[in-house]
This record gives C-alpha cells, structure tokens and sequence, in this order.
C-alpha cells in the first residue's frame, strides 16, 4: 500500500514514515508543503496521502486545499488529514462531498498506533475515519427541536463509533455486544434522525455527519 506524507514538522514526517514503513506501507515520497505535494503527485500516485492541515508559507488552509484538490482531481487516491486542534469548518469543507476515501484525525490519535494504521488503511481502501473528538464535538451541539435528544445513551454511543468510520461489526466489538444488537441500534437511530438505512459504511457516515452539522 503506497502512501505519501505532506507535514512540514522534520520530527514528525520522519515518524511517520518509520512508523508507516515498519507497518509495510511503502513511502512513495516525503513532503514539507502543499507545492512540493502537488507536484508529486503529477508524476507518482499512491493509495493514500497523509497530510498536515496547515503547511507552509502561511500555515493557514493549505493543507486542507490540497486535500480538497487531490479529491477533485484523483478520486481513487485516499486523503487522511492531520490536525493539532479540532477545526470544524476545515472538516467539513473536506467532508463536503463524500466520505469515501477520507480520513480527518487529530494527531494525537497517532500515538494508538493500532488504531492509526487502522485509520490509514481504511481511507486508503475507499472507507472513512472521523476522530473520535470531532464526532463528540458535533455531538454536543444542541439547536432547537434536536432529534439527537430523541436517542437513548447506547444510541448516543453508536452513532458517535458509526459516525467516526466503523462497521457495524466493529461497533459490536468496542461495545461487546452482538452484531443483531448493533443493527437493531442503527436502524433504531436512522429511524429516529430521519436519515436514510444504507449499506454504504461510507455514505452513512457522511450522511450522519451532514445532519450533525446542520
């Protein structure tokens, strides 16, 4: 699986192509700004592009642009963005469109390295991963006439895992409880937000979060 990182911190790129490479990715190329990235990727494509959401020179929105444009114009290329602090706006801007084949985590999930490598793979394979921190962010928004109030605690807790990428199986597994349980909580929490039952891990996730941020 060929990955990219785009990170202007030396500390931290390097990490992460130690970490990626003694995992069995193969770093196709290390890169310290938007330029530098975009310029790669117009001669060699990888499965996925790991990328800070602030690089140089302004260390504003760069990062989150070249995202936005590797997706318009390489689909099939994975983007998994990094991101020090929560920055909601950044997020949905990339989770505009679609959520298949994109990722936006905090970097301090990196250090649950399982966990991280997980995140990678799944965007790489045209899944989603939403931090954990965002999703409970989202969550915590109240407006008038919220549905969100509709949903039991268990719900509460499997949207928020539903919401940041996993399978229903995976669900089941962090909560310890059946699969058949699990779908019952799904169906029950599209019933009560009004959102449409699909078998899209991808389209629900971002079907979820479309509502969450309303």
């Amino acid at each position: 699986m060929r990955v990219v990182i785009a990170e202007d911190s030396v500390l931290l790129r390097e990490g992460l192509a130690r970490l990626l490479g003694d995992a069995g990715f193969d770093v196709l190329g290390r890169c310290r700004d938007a330029e530098e990235l975009l310029s790669l990727l117009r001669s060699r494509l990888p499965d996925v592009v790991i990328v800070d959401i602030r690089l140089p020179p302004t260390h504003s929105d760069e990062g989150i642009r070249a995202a936005v444009e590797i997706r318009a114009a390489h689909p099939e290329v994975g983007v998994l963005v990094l991101s020090q602090y929560v920055e909601l706006g950044l997020a949905m801007k990339l989770l505009a469109d679609s959520a298949e084949g994109v990722g936006y985590l905090l970097k301090d999930r990196i250090s649950d390295v399982p966990d991280f490598l997980g995140a990678v793979r799944r965007v790489a394979t045209g899944g989603s991963a939403v931090d954990p921190t965002i999703v409970s962010t989202l969550l915590s928004r109240r407006r008038s006439d919220d549905p969100l109030e509709r949903l039991t605690p268990r719900e509460r807790e499997v949207l928020e895992l539903m919401a940041a990428g996993n399978s229903n199986q995976g669900i089941a597994d962090r909560l310890v409880i059946t699969l058949r349980a699990v779908e019952k909580y799904v169906s029950s929490i599209f019933g009560k937000l009004g959102l449409p039952a699909t078998g899209s891990e991808s389209r629900r996730v971002l079907a979820v979060l479309m509502f969450l941020r309303t």
